[in-house]
């Protein structure tokens, strides 16, 4: 009797069963590409020097001021971009396939000086560190943004939230721009201490692997834009 009843249920609940595993498995996977693309970009491991070079001279609690103030203006820039993104497409008549070539391309670029290990010029200038040593406060301008949120974060955003169909996708999102500026702040108020624990080189290695899966990422917007717009052929899942 109980086997028959355990039957029953399976083939009652069966079909219900597998379409929430499909849900979630979507869900984990989304969560997983907005937090990977955004961290990367954002990438607070590779402002470390920077960091440490604009915040020289000053003390350790005015230190953890500046890295509140730009992982806090991190936030504020991507998560603006993240509720406006749709608003930004009509608005200029931007299509997605548009966005994702473009925004490929930059994240090719950003991950392309990565691999060499070296900031790009997209999210620092040489002339912007040097000018912001100089400045009272440069947690906003240029730690925040561009540093944090340069072009390539906020380009990955807007295409992320073009690809949200559901309301838990955006929230995924806004919940991976949150994550990530948590994680900078950490990284930048104790910089000087992941540099020791981590060196020069493994640093260096770190953004290595980044920028890897940084370009790995921008070749597939560049297949998602052309498969969009039918160049590439759609691929029907089994």
């Amino acid at each position: 009797m109980h086997g028959i009843w355990h039957i029953a249920m399976v083939a009652a609940f069966g079909p219900a069963s597998a379409a929430i595993h499909e849900l979630h498995s979507t869900y984990v996977q989304f969560s997983v590409l907005a937090l990977s693309s955004i961290f990367f970009l954002v990438d607070p491991f590779a402002a470390i020097p920077a960091f440490i070079s604009i915040t020289a001279g000053v003390d350790a609690p005015r230190r953890r001021r500046m890295a509140r103030k730009a992982s806090l203006t991190c936030f504020i820039v991507l998560s603006s971009f993240a509720v406006a993104g749709r608003l930004i497409f009509k608005m200029f008549g931007i299509t997605l396939p548009a966005f994702e070539i473009a925004g490929g391309l930059i994240l090719l670029l950003i991950g392309i000086d990565m691999l060499e290990a070296k900031r790009s010029p997209t999210q620092e200038s040489s002339d912007e560190t040097e000018e912001a040593t100089a400045k009272e406060d440069a947690g906003i301008v240029p730690l925040g943004i561009p540093m944090l949120a340069g072009p390539g974060a906020i380009s990955s955003v807007m295409v992320l939230v073009a690809q949200a169909l559901s309301k838990w996708q955006m929230v995924a999102i806004l919940g991976a721009i949150a994550v990530t500026a948590l994680a900078s702040y950490g990284i930048l108020s104790g910089a000087d201490r992941v540099r020791r624990v981590l060196g020069e080189t493994g640093i260096r290695i770190l953004v290595r692997i980044m920028g890897l899966l940084l370009v790995a990422l921008a070749m597939q917007f560049f297949v998602n834009g052309l498969t969009d717009l039918g160049v590439i052929a759609r691929q029907v899942a089994d």
